[in-house]
């Protein structure tokens, strides 16, 4: 049986530990160490500990070399259940949730900590302080597992609670170990497709030629860095934009186009990933950003800068394993359907997605006489909202087909209209207003702001009112966020598959891990990924015949994955 033990960090780097029982009050008297990686370390391997916040302990503990099976995050449990209570927002501190229990004033959360450019150190400080003694913890912990057996499903969300606190120990492990990043390459790749850097702190040569190219097919000088300089120099040539991204401006026959997209494109690996960029994040081989757990509405997770998750394709060969070693990167395939016939139970969507294959040409042979395009048309509407003009007619052939599956969204979208709260199959909870970034995030097209059926903005990116433009976040919202449950679920799998290995979990990206392992290992990754993914599709959705399959590849470099 695993035991729990209840830990807080004390001044000069001992801890407040006490065992725990069944009911989550201590049995026995809190007891002070001298070292907290010492009274770590001296319990069973297999101890769950129930502590403030991840980010104050765990990093401590790996740098001293022990390493966590388990733990109980109480802020992140704090922040899913504040949220299931349709109360997002408001301080989840240890703190606050304290001084709610006893009816106290509520002090605002600490500024969140930030990541100091050069010094990739300070990102795991601990933050201010704050005056909330172990006893305190156990408290708010104890009045927390009353609150989650209190929801309708308390199963699921205890689960999902277990989850988020893996993934914070995953979190920090990924960023001591690192994703393997050849500094030499990556400078290389930079003068080849930027060209030489200018005295000066000027744009690199090939910018300059293209910001040239721009101004030259307008006649007069032009800066394709700043939008509001463009739109201007389009209408005054007659062309009316209303902004300068791509899928707006590749369609119109004009002499800058061309230019314009190149230098938008190597313009954003300039700023994002250019050589300031290699300089700040980039140490001893390695790139260690700091993950951020649920960093989304949705569950998925963000980094605190750095820009991890959006790497470009042509920047990851620089990504490169050690001498001997490999990099096995594995992608989910066609994620978001397979969770929606799970979580739908949908049965002859869920036969579509018990099978490895192609599930948008199963869909295709079943609904759209073999038209594979329009079977994944018909079913990414379905999840995003698309459904005007052919996406409506897709939409009511595949309802005829799939008629669970097309409704389970379908409600998820009126729930969100009526401002009901919608959860994930676990339990995360959807906020009562629609957040603009969250729907960018999502990748859910936003309203016209010159409808007036859109309703009015506001600070928050929508109203509540605007009830269109969050009943399709919430159509969205029940599938992205599920497969974020399932996807904790798999991390958590997964890292406790590679315990025992020399392989290391370095990169996490919504439905795409890698693990960075010695060459003889790397058949035995492959097989521990499939096994975590299975293992996380029966503990997150029961026994369905849905399966998630991972398209995996063992590669030296990042780039040659896919």
């Amino acid at each position: 049986m695993t035991e729990r033990w209840a830990l807080a960090p004390t001044e000069h780097g001992g801890a407040a530990i006490a065992p725990l029982g069944p009911d989550g009050r201590p049995t026995a008297p809190v007891t002070h160490e001298p070292d907290l990686a010492e009274a770590v370390r001296s319990r069973p391997e297999a101890t769950r500990w129930v502590w403030r916040d991840t980010h104050s302990v765990h990093p401590r503990l790996l740098a001293a070399g022990v390493r966590v099976d388990r733990c109980y995050d109480i802020e992140a449990a704090e922040t899913l259940l504040l949220a299931h209570e349709g109360r997002h927002g408001e301080p989840r501190s240890a703190a606050a949730a304290l001084a709610r229990l006893r009816g106290g004033p509520v002090p605002p959360d600490p500024p969140p900590r930030t990541a100091a450019p050069g010094s990739q150190s300070s990102l795991f400080e601990p933050r201010p302080p704050v005056d909330v003694s172990l006893a305190d913890l156990l408290d708010v912990y104890a009045d927390q597992q009353r609150r989650h057996a209190t929801t309708a499903h308390p199963d699921r969300l205890r689960l999902l609670t277990a989850s988020e606190s893996a993934g914070m120990l995953v979190a920090a492990e990924m960023h001591a170990a690192g994703l393997p990043w050849r500094a030499d390459v990556h400078r290389a790749l930079l003068t080849e497709l930027l060209g030489e850097r200018y005295a000066g702190g000027g744009e690199p040569r090939r910018l300059a030629e293209l910001a040239d190219e721009v101004s030259a097919a307008f006649g007069r000088r032009v800066r394709p860095d700043l939008p509001a300089d463009v739109v201007k120099a389009f209408a005054q040539a007659g062309i009316k934009l209303t902004s300068t991204r791509r899928w707006e401006i590749e369609g119109i026959d004009h002499p800058a186009v061309k230019p314009l997209i190149a230098y938008k494109k190597l313009y954003r690996i300039y700023t994002a990933h250019g050589w300031s960029w290699l300089q700040d994040w980039v140490r001893d081989g390695r790139f260690r950003p700091e993950y951020l757990p649920g960093g989304t509405v949705s569950g998925r997770w963000t980094t605190n800068g750095g820009g991890a998750l959006q790497i470009p394709k042509v920047v990851r060969r620089a990504v490169i394993a050690d001498p001997g070693w490999r990099l096995v990167v594995a992608d989910a395939a066609q994620m978001e359907p397979r969770v929606l016939a799970a979580i739908s139970r949908d049965p002859a969507f869920m036969e579509v997605a018990g099978q490895d294959g192609d599930l948008y040409q199963s869909v295709s042979d079943r609904a759209f006489s073999g038209d594979r395009g329009q079977a994944k048309l018909a079913v990414l509407g379905a999840i995003y909202g698309q459904t005007s003009g052919d996406g409506l007619k897709n939409l009511a052939l595949l309802r005829r087909r799939f008629p669970r599956a097309v409704a389970y969204v379908d409600e998820a979208a009126r729930a969100g209209e009526e401002g009901r709260l919608v959860r994930t199959w676990l339990g995360r909870t959807c906020p009562p207003a629609v957040n603009a970034a969250d729907q960018e995030e999502a990748g859910i097209p936003q309203d016209d702001p010159d409808d007036p059926a859109s309703g009015p903005p506001s600070t928050y990116g929508y109203t509540s009112s605007n009830s269109r433009a969050r009943g399709r976040f919430t159509r969205n919202f029940v599938v992205q966020g599920s497969a974020a449950d399932w996807a904790l679920l798999m991390l958590a799998a997964l890292r406790r598959e590679l315990d025992g290995m020399a392989a290391e979990l370095v990169f996490f990206q919504h439905d795409e891990v890698i693990v960075h392992c010695p060459r003889d290992e790397a058949d035995r990754v492959a097989e521990a990924i499939r096994s975590a993914s299975d293992l996380a599709g029966r503990l997150t959705f029961g026994r369905t015949p849905v399966r998630f399959p991972f398209a995996v590849a063992s590669v030296e470099c990042y780039a040659d994955a896919k």
